[in-house]
């Protein structure tokens, strides 16, 4: 049985003086189970329609977004493991350039307010603007990929088709991506299928829920297992690679350090983890968490040792692991437009 409430949206598209023409559309609805938040996301001003999605999803696949047709949204997030990245800590670019960040997974951004690890964009729809212009990920001015997109005769359809007109602009652009990103929903873990009450958890997977809620659900908190704040989880900054994080967008001393709180939807594939990648797998996560509790510097979430033994490590793992949403990770709605 699925406990859903449906984001009803037009199914025309009239936007008033920035040269958009009605056209009818498909709409879309945006399926939410009935114990989740309302989304943040403002879908009013870029309604959900099967042509505009398609139109993003071609777009997040295709190579032609990077300055020499090489590199796209799809090279630094794979929707097998969770729309990450796990060949390398931190995200490679254009002509083999090696970024300084560890691509996050794209999984429910509709809950998001800020997104990238230092929360730089706070808008879902300029957000792909970042690794387009980044001289180390795509390295192209989004002009040039106007100029692209006019050309083809795929995309004049596929705008056309979404919009009304073969008019290709960037916020069209934007808007097509967004609608494609903020469909890539995750909710059919197992997890999810206790909460409906249609299964169980295991013996292990219910002492390590258990230890979940007591040690780690204060930051990432159900039923999303992300936070909406930024915060320094204890890593010692890497001289090689280093990372103040938050503080480079704010100014603020008391941001230094401080990272995205990100999703634990899938986190069995999404390794590797942090925001530089240190890690590769779970155990090493929990065990650095294990480490701290003696650091009077850290949030109050992490002041207090956890004395995780190691039968404690395996169920806390067995437990993340029922986060696993296979039906998402192998939507073909998601993959790669064929033809």
């Amino acid at each position: 049985m699925k406990w859903y409430l449906k984001y009803s949206l037009t199914t025309y598209i009239v936007v008033i003086g920035l040269g958009f023409t009605s056209q009818f559309t498909t709409p879309l609805y945006l399926e939410i189970p009935s114990f989740w938040p309302k989304p943040k996301y403002d879908f009013k001003s870029n309604p959900l329609t099967e042509e505009g999605f398609q139109l993003g999803r071609n777009l997040f696949y295709d190579p032609i977004l990077s300055r020499d047709n090489t590199i796209s949204c799809q090279s630094c997030h794979l929707q097998q493991t969770g729309f990450s990245h796990v060949d390398h800590q931190v995200s490679h670019g254009i002509d083999g350039k090696i970024g300084t960040r560890n691509a996050m997974a794209l999984i429910n951004l509709a809950w998001n307010k800020d997104f990238m690890w230092d929360g730089g964009v706070n808008n879902l729809e300029v957000q792909p603007i970042n690794p387009i212009t980044n001289p180390l990920e795509m390295d192209e001015k989004l002009e040039n990929v106007i100029a692209k997109l006019q050309r083809s005769d795929k995309y004049k359809m596929l705008f056309s088709k979404a919009f009304g007109d073969e008019k290709v602009t960037s916020q069209r652009l934007l808007k097509a991506l967004a609608q494609f990103t903020v469909m890539l929903t995750s909710t059919n873990s197992k997890y999810d299928k206790v909460m409906h009450k249609e299964t169980t958890f295991t013996e292990m997977e219910q002492k390590g829920y258990k230890l979940f809620r007591f040690n780690c659900a204060s930051c990432h908190k159900e039923p999303l297992f992300m936070g909406d704040k930024f915060e320094n989880n204890g890593l010692k900054i890497d001289a090689t690679l280093p990372d103040y994080g938050r503080i480079k967008i704010t100014g603020k001393l008391e941001d230094k350090q401080r990272f995205k709180i990100p999703t634990l939807r899938n986190i069995q594939f999404t390794f590797p983890y942090m925001h530089d990648g240190r890690f590769k797998t779970l155990t090493e996560v929990i065990k650095h968490y294990n480490s701290l509790g003696h650091d009077k510097t850290l949030p109050k979430e992490l002041d207090k040792p956890m004395n995780l033994s190691d039968n404690d490590r395996v169920d806390l793992v067995a437990f993340l692991q029922t986060l696993t949403d296979k039906e998402f990770l192998f939507d073909k709605r998601y993959s790669f437009p064929k033809e």
